[in-house]
């Protein structure tokens, strides 16, 4: 088994797993292990959005904002979890008169999972990865896009002016936002020459400088620190995080797209919204900085990759306590006018230099 697992260090974690499980390598061994490793992926995360959402929101905001936050339940209120969980999955489904059935039960399952959905190509180090298509990337932002349809979906079917005009905030912001984002991804695609996740973090392994006997990676963060700003604006656009939480936006929407969903539904829309932060913090990490390299061992990689995902976590949750919200307008005028443009000049000045080195 040892010696099956050292053979296969660098394949996928189902194909691993088929050495390791007792049910061969035919279909059903197969399926198993394919389950079984998204099984143990969707665990972390989730378990990282359960921490995230009832726990430490509460806890970074309070301390943005110097107040006590939860602190009864447990030691530091992490028990607050577990009661929050109770407390929400026990309320009645209220469902309103005048929905649209199938769409208003079908958003928050599909908000949920097209986060979910998006890990299944992102190296996380210590093995722990799913698949590695050639087009991994591709495959990222079109699975994480179709949270667009599950919020136009809740908007639309809630019967309510509010959630409408939320859900058509969320589809004018996402056009505004995924263009940049995705040709700010294209510029880190220049330089790795490879649309396949493995090979971007590959390709940051190397040191870009060495002074004194310390090397900095190339990281592209490093390496074109222009787009990583970028890409972490439009990342934040992106989640709807202040000051880009128009979709929502409680002072004048009540609560947005999500107003008409209680109990368990509100749970599910809840958590789409932590994992697509986590994902799109695990997207950065991948793009920008070297996935789950850093000092120690291989072996340790995965820790690094999450603590690249909570930094990436902290700094959203920074900009919702510090950062006011923006008109509607002014969102989708930086968007068009100032997001597009940078995104396409660092494009182009990327493919300059890229050419000269080449």
């Amino acid at each position: 088994m040892a010696s099956a697992l050292t053979a296969l260090q660098g394949a996928p974690l189902p194909d691993r797993l088929v050495e390791v499980l007792p049910f061969g390598s035919g279909p059903l061994g197969t399926a198993i292990a394919a389950l079984v490793g998204a099984a143990i992926v969707g665990s972390l995360m989730m378990t990282m959005t359960a921490v995230a959402g009832p726990w430490a929101k509460r806890k970074v905001t309070a301390a943005f904002t110097d107040r006590y936050a939860v602190n009864r339940l447990g030691p530091f209120g992490l028990v607050i979890i577990v009661a929050d969980a109770v407390r929400l999955l026990s309320k009645e489904l209220i469902v309103p008169e005048g929905v649209d059935r199938p769409a208003w039960d079908l958003a928050p399952i599909v908000l949920a999972f097209s986060a979910l959905l998006g890990f299944a190509v992102i190296p996380m180090g210590s093995g722990i990865h799913l698949a590695d298509p050639e087009v991994g990337l591709v495959y990222v932002f079109a699975i994480a896009s179709i949270a667009s349809l599950g919020l136009v979906m809740a908007g639309y079917a809630s019967n309510n002016k509010f959630s409408m005009l939320g859900g058509l905030r969320a589809v004018a912001q996402n056009l505004a936002y995924e263009i940049p984002l995705i040709l700010i991804a294209v510029s880190v695609v220049l330089f790795a020459g490879s649309l396949q996740m493995s090979e971007i973090v590959a390709a940051q392994a190397e040191p870009l400088v060495t002074v004194a006997g310390f090397s900095v990676p190339t990281w592209y963060a490093f390496v074109n620190p222009f787009a990583f700003v970028l890409f972490v604006i439009a990342n934040l656009m992106e989640v709807g995080r202040n000051p880009f939480d128009i979709p929502e936006a409680p002072t004048e929407l009540v609560a947005g797209y999500q107003t008409e969903y209680s109990s368990v539904y509100f749970v599910l829309i809840y958590l789409g919204e932590f994992l697509h932060i986590f994902l799109g913090g695990a997207v950065i990490a991948t793009l920008f900085l070297g996935g789950p390299a850093g000092p120690g061992p291989a072996s340790i990689g995965i820790v690094w990759f999450i603590a690249k995902i909570w930094a990436v976590y902290l700094f959203t949750q920074w900009a919702r306590s510090a950062l006011p919200r923006l008109r509607i307008d002014q969102l989708i005028e930086i968007g068009w006018k100032g997001m597009l443009v940078l995104a396409l000049a660092n494009l182009v000045l990327t493919a300059v230099i890229v050419g000269v080195i080449a």
